[in-house]
Parts: C-alpha cells; structure tokens; sequence
C-alpha cells in the first residue's frame, strides 16, 4: 500500500458507510490496514501522525467531518525555534510561494507549510505563530493588490495582525488554511472603513497646474496646517 491507495480506500470507504463525523478511532475501526499504513508512513516533521495531510486530500465533503476532538495545547507559552527550524529547513526553497503561487501544487505546498506551523504555534510555541505571521503577511500583500474588496484593509496592520492571530487559534478544519484566512478578511473587512491617499503633490483639481502642497497655509494661532483654496478651509 502507498499514499495513493490509502487515500482512496479511505475515500471509498467513506462514500459507502457516509458517517456524519469520523476521527482517526473510526479509521482504525473500520479500516486497520489504512489506519497502520498512516500511523507508520505519514508524519509531521516533530513525528506526529499528519491527519492533516490526510484528510487534505480526501473528497471535499469528508473533509468537513472530520472530527479530530479538542487539540491539545500548552499551559504556558513558549519559544522553541528548533521545533519551527525543521519545518523551516525542509521547505526554505519553497517559501516563495507566500509571495506568488503559479498552480494548485504551489498552492498545496503553501497549505502544507502554513498547517504545519499553525499545530505548532497552537500548543504554544510563540517562535511558530512569528514565522507564520511574516510569511502570511507576504501572501496578504498580495491579496490587498489583487483583490480590490480586501484592499480596504489597508492601513489596517494591527487589525489584520490580530485577525492572522486568531486564525491560528481558532483554526480546527482540516482543509486549506490560506482559504480560511482569506474568508475570515473578507467577511470582517465588510464593516471596514477604507483609509484613502490623500497626496499635497496633486493636482489641486483635474487638469491645474497648481498642486495643493502650494495652497497649504498655517494658522498662526493654532499652528495646524490647512489646504486652502476657493476661500474653503479643508482640515
């Protein structure tokens, strides 16, 4: 047996008995063989079994059944960067993929690498949550450039920092994580107010040759700064 026929006997399996939830104690019930073959080949790289990997690619409608139970999390937090260098050193050639992914492998490989650091970071360890937290910061740049719903988050940088933070806490699907996060900014950015540019170096209306930095005028009492023009003060 490889990944492959496990997955799909999984799958087949799935499909006949459709269980409303199911956890690794099903597998092991009702299919000894694949839940050996997971427990002895599929590994987080701290030698965990991946039931994330697993239920990754099993069917879609599965996927949202899986029912794993509480995880596990350390009392106090900690900083442990040996436990993220491993997952840093198995996939430093791949980082690129939080800035531009090309296809739905570079996109796999984006969740495999966020998960992993997500289970880490929920049982504590505080050197997990900051590498993640900078590589989905490069992913959410992009997302602010391409998709012009999400871009009034920026600005925001706080806000989002917190909103990345409790993605991680609150993460439990066994699906793509980036999709999560992508879902929870849309949702919350709805009741967002965008920040707009305001430059001194535009035109002071379309088509002047006069720019507003040259109608900035002091108020000699107050000392506040104030664009004047058409005998309208604008603060």
């Amino acid at each position: 047996m490889n990944s492959d026929q496990a997955i799909k006997t999984l799958n087949k399996v799935l499909l006949r008995k459709n269980p409303p939830t199911f956890n690794s104690s099903w597998i092991c019930k009702y299919i000894p063989p694949v839940y050996r073959f997971i427990q002895k080949n599929i590994r987080t790289e701290l030698g965990a079994i991946d039931w994330d990997r697993v239920t990754y690619a099993i069917e879609w409608k599965f996927q949202r059944r899986w029912s794993p139970g509480r995880t596990r999390r350390s009392r106090t937090p900690y900083k442990d960067p040996n436990e993220t260098k491993t997952i840093i050193d198995k996939y430093k050639e791949k980082f690129y993929v939080f800035i531009a992914v090309k296809d739905i492998e570079e996109r796999r490989i984006r969740d495999i690498i966020a998960i992993s650091l997500v289970r880490i970071a929920q049982q504590g360890n505080i050197a997990a949550e900051e590498e993640l937290l900078k590589l989905i910061n490069y992913t959410i740049d992009e997302w602010l450039e391409r998709y012009y719903f999400l871009s009034r988050w920026r600005g925001y940088d706080e806000e989002i920092q917190e909103k990345l933070k409790g993605c991680i806490r609150r993460y439990r699907y066994t699906g793509s994580f980036l999709n999560y996060v992508f879902r929870t900014l849309e949702y919350a950015g709805r009741g967002i107010r965008p920040f707009y540019a305001y430059s001194l170096d535009e035109p002071l209306c379309p088509g002047a040759d006069k720019l507003k930095i040259e109608d900035v005028v002091q108020d000699t009492e107050t000392g506040e700064a104030h664009v004047y023009n058409n005998s309208t003060v604008q603060h």
